[in-house]
């Protein structure tokens, strides 16, 4: 296939049907031809590829179930400790893999472990809080979802840089998420000897080497997950890794684990979303054009209206709830992937607070609405498998107090902080 699809650019190109080079467009702009190869962010592409097929490969090794086991037991078995371990642990998860697949970890082992403690009553409350949670904790790092990677490559922010100026917020707004979901849902602890007794006898039946199927590949991939995140964090200070970037880091991660399952790669392959790759090649392009089209331009006027001249505060603010508003109806990745060309386009300055309204709007907009990030949607089909019921509505009655409570912190904290 990749030779074919090389063969056929080169005919392409030939005949004059695909044109390279650089052409003259109404306006006297220059557009360099194929604009498909240049338009599309390929370093993007590298990390999300990457870090799919490495996340995938180590997820195999039972090393999150078995974490998760752990903390289940560490619990003792009570409600509320377990509340805040799983929160922690979905905040991690989704900080270190993906917000997707931080859902679908915590959010199947909280089911299992709420209906072995006999807690059934909890599981909306536990898994509603957790898919709130997947969007806090996709905050937390520069890989932890696709606008902080589009956003951050454009603006320029490493991986520690971002990590150190988000997780001061993260860290708040986990703790008051986790405060208001127990008051809500009634999630308390146990009270009388007997409720702790029993929830110890429970507990007992819990082993944590049960999803380890091999030693080796366990111990393997947690050492890898830890390499990993040291060498993504390090990137931009490593010499010629630096210039080699993010993309190739995780497309070397993925290679390494890759290697250690060589009669099973095709598996791996087939679990990548390749339709929602395309997706973001695609939309590159499309924004893109939209640039030379000078569409751009005329939003990003509008935007430039809304933030004032210089930085002020309410422009900030006004481009951290805008930013919400639109995640919350439609995909936070194109509207980062618009608003970072918009702000390249006017001149933002890298440390600009503005880059970190667009973070956190369009990352916290996704707790507005069931279909406003991909983990809030895990969350609810999760919900609907326990035949629990939560209507649209439903959803959006319990999370916007959530919702506005995170977004009036991130506000806070955008103009105060950073």
């Amino acid at each position: 296939m990749g030779v074919f699809a090389i063969g056929s650019l080169l005919l392409a190109s030939m005949f004059g049907l695909v044109p390279f080079g650089d052409i003259i467009i109404p306006g006297g702009q220059r557009l360099h031809m194929p604009v498909y190869i240049e338009a599309v962010d390929w370093e993007v592409i590298a990390i999300i590829i990457g870090s799919s097929l490495f996340v995938d490969v180590t997820s195999r090794s039972g090393l999150f179930s078995w974490i998760a086991i752990r903390l289940t037991k560490a619990s003792s078995g009570d409600p509320l400790k377990l509340l805040w371990y799983y929160g922690g642990m979905t905040v991690l998860f989704s900080a270190v893999l993906n917000n997707v697949t931080a859902m679908i970890i915590v959010g199947s082992l909280t089911g299992v472990s709420l209906k072995k403690l006999g807690q059934d009553r909890m599981l909306l409350g536990f898994l509603l809080i957790e898919g709130l949670l997947t969007n806090v904790g996709g905050l937390l790092t520069l890989i932890s979802s696709v606008p902080n990677i589009i956003v951050g490559n454009a603006a320029g922010i490493s991986f520690v840089s971002f990590f150190l100026k988000a997780s001061p917020y993260v860290l708040v707004a986990t703790i008051a998420t986790l405060l208001m979901g127990a008051r809500l849902f009634g999630i308390r602890a146990l009270r009388t000897d007997f409720e702790k007794q029993q929830a110890a006898e429970l507990i007992r039946g819990f082993d944590e080497r049960d999803g380890i199927h091999s030693q080796g590949f366990f111990w393997f991939s947690s050492a890898a997950l830890v390499a990993f995140i040291l060498a993504i964090a390090t990137t931009s200070i490593t010499p010629v890794i630096s210039d080699l970037g993010m993309g190739f880091v995780a497309m070397a991660f993925a290679v390494v684990v890759l290697a250690r399952f060589k009669h099973e790669v095709e598996e791996f392959y087939d679990s990548i979303d390749w339709d929602l790759i395309l997706f973001f090649m695609s939309l590159f392009v499309v924004i893109n054009v939209m640039e030379h089209a000078r569409v751009l331009e005329l939003i990003g006027s509008g935007v430039a209206w809304m933030i004032g001249s210089g930085e002020s505060s309410l422009g900030t603010a006004a481009l951290l709830l805008a930013s919400s508003v639109f995640s919350s109806v439609t995909d936070n990745i194109p509207l980062a992937a618009m608003l970072a060309k918009i702000l390249v386009g006017l001149g933002i300055d890298g440390d600009s607070s503005l880059w970190w309204a667009v973070v956190f709007g369009a990352n916290l907009g996704g707790n507005i609405t069931p279909i406003g990030s991909a983990s809030t949607l895990v969350a609810v089909t999760i919900i609907h498998k326990y035949h629990l019921k939560l209507s649209f509505g439903g959803f959006i009655r319990i999370a916007l107090p959530f919702a506005i409570m995170q977004i009036v912190l991130a506000t806070g904290y955008v103009l105060a902080i950073l």
